[in-house]
């Protein structure tokens, strides 16, 4: 799995989102993380769903202004078919089913690229990204540095490999505290990945009713 900091250098809108309730709309683009392996998204206003097959890749959204205090955030999300449990921590072979990513940056960083590309913001020594992970055989609670970008990156366990359907409701402040010691920026871009690259297996699932407060 490579994280954000990884993706290829592709232009993302930079279109806003509605507080409350996020629409799986036309602001979200996909990334690729690899040249020749993507996922399939499919962007279903309420839903989207996910196929990877031996793939990895993103799909990704700005926020607008008005979403920049979010520090709550919920969601449906369910796995019907899944990757093998891998060790997250690890370099290589640490697929996952679904990870949500929710991407701040201090505000005056934010309001300077505020038109930024997620390259240009992966870029930037500021950036700090939660990922709530479903997949690996850590316990749900477990929060983990990133082994691609320590101190910028963490991952959340919410629910090992497997298949199910679940929902989900995150405290970022204190998520954010407890990866990063400190207290969150503004929430500048949210991201949906899958992963089965390593692993060379399938994942079929969806996230569906992702809402920000």
């Amino acid at each position: 799995m490579r994280i954000l900091s990884l993706a290829l250098p592709l232009v993302i809108a930079a279109s806003p989102v509605t507080a409350g309730l996020i629409s799986f709309g036309g602001s979200w683009s996909e990334q690729r993380l690899q040249l020749f392996s993507s996922n399939d998204y499919s962007f279903n206003g309420g839903s989207l769903d996910i196929v990877s097959d031996g793939a990895v890749s993103l799909a990704w959204t700005r926020t607008g202004r008005g979403d920049w205090g979010a520090r709550v955030a919920s969601w449906n999300w369910a796995v019907d078919q899944s990757v093998p449990a891998t060790d997250l921590r690890l370099k290589g072979g640490d697929d996952r089913n679904i990870s949500v990513y929710f991407v701040f940056l201090p505000e005056a960083d934010a309001v300077n690229m505020e038109n930024a590309n997620i390259r240009q913001l992966n870029g930037n020594p500021n950036v700090r990204i939660l990922q709530y992970v479903w997949g690996g055989n850590h316990s749900r609670g477990d929060v983990q540095q990133s082994p691609y970008a320590p101190g910028q990156g963490a991952n959340v366990i919410l629910r090992q490999a497997g298949t199910g359907r679940n929902s989900e409701s995150v405290d970022l402040d204190h998520d954010f505290a407890t990866a990063f010691g400190d207290v969150p920026g503004a929430l500048v871009g949210i991201a949906v990945s899958a992963d089965s690259d390593d692993t060379n297996s399938m994942i079929r699932a969806s996230v569906s009713d992702l809402a920000i407060l």
